[in-house]
């Protein structure tokens, strides 16, 4: 093979490869089965070829071209590349759409199908509401709300409502003012009593180190009462008062048992009546050694032996019966020199 085949064949196929990347970074591809179909648009603002052509949000396809027709009214002519798979028919529609970066795209609308396209036919044609259509048909509503909102206020701050509010800002600089003069005519006040915290400040700062040595003797404290043989003590208390309640218990029984001593001589009235009647004999006894104090006391002036006397005594019983009992007495009369 000569150079000049060789150099032929080379020139070709860098011209079908240059045909090809040129149409690849268009959008196209030109090795593909992908159908080509066309729509008809008055005005293409923004949309270039190469834009995408999407169903329900996924691109299916893009612009290969855009061209004028001026034998009808100079509209635009898109030719749209569009996947195998993708099926368009006689309901289906192309609307030019846009976002809020200002580029254009082709949004397929599909329907019921009364015909199926199979390629290089026309599709009907729509303008979609963009984002940026809906943005600015929300936009302007609001922008003559707040226009209308800054006329009632430019309304409102009329003369008087600008004295007024001059006034309240005169006043504010007045309070300001007065404020300003009494901290300067305070001041000697403030600083002494920034002294006196800060006295204050350095005697508590003194104070930390007792603090601290107060809370060290706690935990000495709390140590020792941790360590200290607590349990045996309050075990030999407990046995202690156990043994006081024992005896507590023993006395009060033998306090309430008639048959024991104890118990006779608190609940038996025996000896209450006895008592009583010895009580009353000596009662008895006193009165007639008062009233007869010559019965039972005899004086002899030279001294003398004893006298034997017999002597009646009678004692009265609580029951009312009377005893009458004669005893032998001795008198010894007393010497007196």
């Amino acid at each position: 093979m000569s150079k000049e085949i060789k150099v032929g064949l080379l020139a070709l196929v860098a011209l079908v490869a240059l045909f090809i990347g040129f149409n690849f970074l268009r959008g196209s591809n030109v090795l593909s089965s992908n159908k080509t179909y066309y729509a008809i648009y008055p005005s293409v603002e923004g949309l270039n070829a190469g834009a995408q052509v999407v169903l329900n949000g996924y691109k299916v396809g893009v612009v290969k071209s855009l061209e004028l027709v001026s034998d009808q009214n100079n509209v635009i002519r898109a030719a749209l590349e569009l996947d195998k798979g993708v099926t368009v028919g006689d309901s289906t529609k192309a609307g030019l759409s846009g976002s809020l970066l200002g580029s254009k795209s082709i949004t397929l609308l599909l329907g019921r199908n009364t015909k199926v396209f199979t390629g290089g036919e026309t599709i009907r044609t729509t303008t979609a509401i963009g984002i940026a259509d809906a943005f600015q048909a929300k936009a302007l509503p609001v922008l003559d709300t707040v226009g209308a909102t800054l006329s009632h206020i430019n309304a409102f701050l009329n003369k008087d409502t600008e004295l007024s509010i001059q006034g309240t800002l005169k006043g504010a600089r007045g309070s300001t003012e007065a404020l300003q003069a009494l901290i300067l005519s305070n001041q000697a006040n403030i600083n002494q009593i920034t002294r006196n915290f800060a006295q204050m400040s350095a005697a508590l700062n003194k104070s930390t180190a007792k603090l601290d040595r107060i809370a060290s003797n706690f935990a000495q404290l709390s140590d020792s009462l941790k360590s200290a043989p607590i349990g045996p003590g309050l075990r030999r208390l407990n046995s202690t008062l156990a043994e006081a309640q024992g005896a507590l218990k023993s006395v009060n029984s033998s306090l309430t048992n008639q048959k024991g001593s104890l118990g006779k001589l608190i609940n038996d009235s025996t000896l209450y009546r006895n008592l009583t009647a010895t009580a009353a004999s000596s009662n008895s006894l006193i009165q007639d050694l008062q009233a007869n104090p010559k019965r039972y006391v005899h004086f002899s002036v030279f001294g003398g032996g004893g006298k034997e006397k017999k002597k009646t005594e009678t004692t009265v019983a609580p029951n009312g019966t009377t005893t009458t009992e004669v005893k032998q007495t001795t008198t010894v009369a007393p010497v007196v020199r």
